[in-house]
């Protein structure tokens, strides 16, 4: 079992970060929260901040946790841990992703998610 965060980036609209996986990543071209596997001692918040600075060049704050998804791909399992952040510095720079997106809360679930993130968008659009 991996623990890997995602980060459900909101701006001050109500948009939504999401990023498309890159033809080298696991899941080529799939949508998702960006994000990545907890180090050793790391814990999930500052992994997700990390992760963040060093795909997309971006500071961010997470405001709290959602609750988290555990699935199984054929050829491993990951435990996906969410949480809802904001921007508070940097600017977005592609460093793995093929491309990233602004979308509203509606645009979401038209998209083509890594299916772990699925029950993470359905989870988020029902809280907010």
């Amino acid at each position: 079992m991996i623990n890997v965060t995602c980060a459900i980036i909101v701006d001050d609209t109500g948009r939504v970060l999401v990023t498309q996986r890159s033809a080298t990543m696991k899941l080529p071209f799939k949508i998702e929260f960006p994000g990545g596997k907890i180090e050793p001692g790391e814990t999930a918040s500052d992994c997700l901040v990390r992760e963040i600075k060093e795909e997309l060049n971006l500071d961010i704050m997470t405001l709290f946790e959602m609750p988290s998804n555990i699935h199984h791909y054929i050829e491993f399992s990951i435990n996906l841990i969410p949480f809802v952040c904001k921007i508070i510095g940097g600017a977005i720079e592609m460093r793995e992703h093929a491309s990233y997106q602004w979308l509203n809360p509606s645009e979401l679930l038209d998209q083509d998610w890594a299916e772990a993130d699925i029950p993470i968008v359905e989870n988020y659009l029902n809280s907010i």
